[in-house]
C-alpha cells in the first residue's frame, strides 16, 4: 500500500510509522514539521527494516504549499494514494475565561483545517477502495467526559469528527472509506501537557500500532463511523 500519514515525528503517529514499515509491504510518505525529528524516525526504520520505503518529508499542513507534495507523490507512488492518515495536531490546555480567538483559531487551522486542506489536495491522488483515517479525541465525542482547560482542543476535535461522516457520504461513490479513531489516553508529550499527572495504561508504541493496523484493514468494516479507542479516562 502507498500510505501517508502526518503528524509522524513524535507520539503515536511516529509509532504508527515505525509500525507500518515493520509490515515490510508498504510505501510511506511521512509528514511532519521537525526535520530533525523526521531524520531521527528515518534512521530508526532504517535500523528496524532496512529495505523499508519511508519517505519524511518536511511539511506543515497548515501553511505550506501543496504542489510539491502532490509531484512528489506523482513521482514516487505513481500518483496513488491507498492510506491517507491524518494524525498531526496540536493542543492548549488552559481555562475557557483565558482562551482568547488567537487559542481557538490554532487549535481549528491545526486539528481541523490542516485535515482540510490535506484531505482536499490529495484526494484525486487517493485510489478507488482508499481509506482515510482521521485521528480525533474522545474529547470530541459528544457525550463523552470532559475536562477543564481543554475546551479549544476538544471543539476542533468535535469539527473533525463531523468532517469524516459528511466526507463518507460524499465520498461512497468513489469508494473511498473515512474513518475517525476517537482516540482516549496513550503515554504521549501530548497526553504530559494535557494531565502531566496522569500515566496512561496504553504506550505509545500500542496505539501507534493499533492506528497502522485499522488504516490498513479497517475500511474493509467501517465507514463513516466515530470510533473510540479508550480503556481509561482520560
Amino acid at each position: 500500500m502507498n500510505i501517508v500519514i502526518t503528524g509522524a515525528s513524535s507520539g503515536v503517529g511516529f509509532e504508527a510509522v515505525l509500525e507500518l514499515i515493520l509490515q515490510n509491504h508498504h510505501h510511506v510518505i511521512a509528514l511532519a514539521r521537525s526535520q530533525d525529528k523526521l531524520t531521527r524516525l528515518l534512521e530508526i526504520a532504517k535500523g528496524l527494516n532496512p529495505d523499508c520505503t519511508l519517505y519524511p518529508i518536511a511539511f506543515d499542513i497548515v501553511h505550506d504549499e501543496y504542489a510539491g507534495l502532490q509531484q512528489f507523490i506523482n513521482t514516487h507512488f505513481e500518483g496513488k494514494v491507498d492510506v491517507l492518515i491524518n494524525n498531526a495536531g496540536t493542543l492548549i490546555n488552559k481555562p475557557f475565561e483565558k482562551l482568547d480567538e488567537g487559542d481557538f483559531i490554532e487549535m481549528l487551522q491545526s486539528n481541523y483545517i490542516g485535515h482540510v486542506r490535506m484531505i482536499q489536495n490529495l484526494l484525486p491522488q487517493i485510489t478507488q477502495g482508499g481509506h482515510i483515517v482521521n485521528i480525533g479525541s474522545m474529547g470530541g465525542v459528544q457525550g463523552s467526559v470532559k475536562f477543564a482547560g481543554l475546551a479549544a482542543y476538544s471543539a476542533s476535535k468535535g469539527a473533525l469528527h463531523t468532517l469524516t461522516e459528511c466526507l463518507a457520504l460524499e465520498l461512497k461513490d468513489r469508494q473511498i472509506n473515512v474513518n475517525c479513531l476517537a482516540l482516549g489516553s496513550a503515554q504521549t508529550e501530548m497526553l504530559e501537557q494535557a494531565f502531566p499527572d496522569y500515566q496512561s495504561p496504553v504506550m505509545a508504541f500500542e496505539m501507534g500500532k493499533y492506528i497502522a493496523d485499522f488504516a490498513t484493514t479497517g475500511h474493509k468494516f467501517f465507514n463513516g463511523k466515530i470510533l473510540p479507542v479508550a480503556v481509561t479516562t482520560p
